[in-house]
C-alpha cells in the first residue's frame, strides 16, 4: 500500500494551523495527494473534474454563500434582531424550539438544504437568539453568553437535522442500514428502516426541547412575563 498520499493530510493540517487562504490549501493538499499517487497533472486535473461533474448538486450550497453575504450587507441580521426584539414573549429557547420542529419535520421530507450552520444559524437563528436575549435582559449580553447562545443554536440545527433526516427513506445511512442487514441475511425494507427511526426522532426532539427550557430558566434569566410587565414590581 502507497501510504505517501497521507502527506495531503499534513499539507492541510499546517495550512489551516498557520491560516492560509483555505482554497489554495485544499488545492495543494490535492495536488499533493496526486503527485504522491503517481498520477500527472492533467490526471488530476481529469480526476477533480471528475468529481466536480458527480457532485454537482454542491452547488446549490456554494451559489449560496455569496447571497448570504450580500443579505448580511444589506442588513438581514439586524432585520431579523429587530424583529425579534419586538416580541417581547419570544425567549431564546422558545425561539430556538421552534427552528428544530422546522428543522427536523423538512430533514425528514429529505428537504436537508433549507438550514444549515452556513444558510440559517449564522445569518438569522444565532442574531435573533442574542437579540431575544438582550430584550429580556434589558442590556447586552457578555462575550461568554453571547458564545453560548451561539453553540446552543448551532446545537439546535445538528439535532434537528440528524435525527429528522433518518426518517426520510432514500437517505443514504437508511440505505447503508438496509445493505448492512442484507449482507448479514436480513433483507429488510428502507420504509421499516425509517419508520423505526420516527421514535428516536421524536425522544431527541423532546429532549433538546427540554434541554433548551432550562436554558431559559438559567440563573439571572427574567421570565418573559416578568419583563413584559417591567420588572419585578418597582414603584
Amino acid at each position: 500500500m502507497n501510504y505517501w498520499p497521507l502527506l495531503s493530510v499534513a499539507v492541510v493540517v499546517v495550512g489551516f494551523m498557520r491560516r492560509w487562504n483555505p482554497v489554495l490549501v485544499v488545492v495543494a493538499a490535492a495536488l499533493t495527494a496526486g503527485f504522491a499517487s503517481g498520477l500527472s497533472f492533467t490526471g488530476i486535473l481529469a480526476e477533480i473534474g471528475n468529481g466536480f461533474a458527480k457532485n454537482r448538486f454542491l452547488l446549490i450550497i456554494i451559489l449560496t454563500l455569496p447571497v448570504l453575504g450580500a443579505l448580511e450587507r444589506a442588513g438581514l441580521r439586524e432585520h431579523a434582531q429587530r424583529w425579534v426584539a419586538s416580541r417581547r414573549s419570544l425567549t431564546p429557547g422558545r425561539l430556538m424550539t421552534l427552528y428544530l420542529a422546522l428543522r427536523q419535520t423538512a430533514a425528514a421530507l429529505g428537504l436537508t438544504s433549507l438550514g444549515g450552520q452556513a444558510q440559517t444559524v449564522r445569518p438569522l437563528l444565532a442574531p435573533m437568539a442574542e437579540a431575544s436575549a438582550e430584550t429580556l435582559r434589558g442590556g447586552a449580553l457578555d462575550d461568554e453568553e453571547r458564545q453560548r447562545l451561539r453553540a446552543m443554536a448551532a446545537a439546535t440545527d445538528n439535532v434537528g437535522l440528524f435525527f429528522g433526516e433518518d426518517i426520510f427513506l432514500a437517505f443514504g445511512a437508511v440505505l447503508l442500514i438496509q445493505s448492512i442487514y442484507a449482507d448479514s441475511g436480513l433483507p429488510m425494507e428502507p420504509l421499516h428502516i425509517a419508520l423505526w427511526g420516527i421514535p428516536t426522532a421524536i425522544l431527541a426532539f423532546a429532549i433538546h426541547a427540554f434541554r433548551l427550557r432550562r436554558f431559559d430558566r438559567r440563573p439571572g434569566v427574567p421570565p418573559p412575563d416578568r419583563q413584559a410587565h417591567g420588572g419585578s414590581g418597582d414603584a
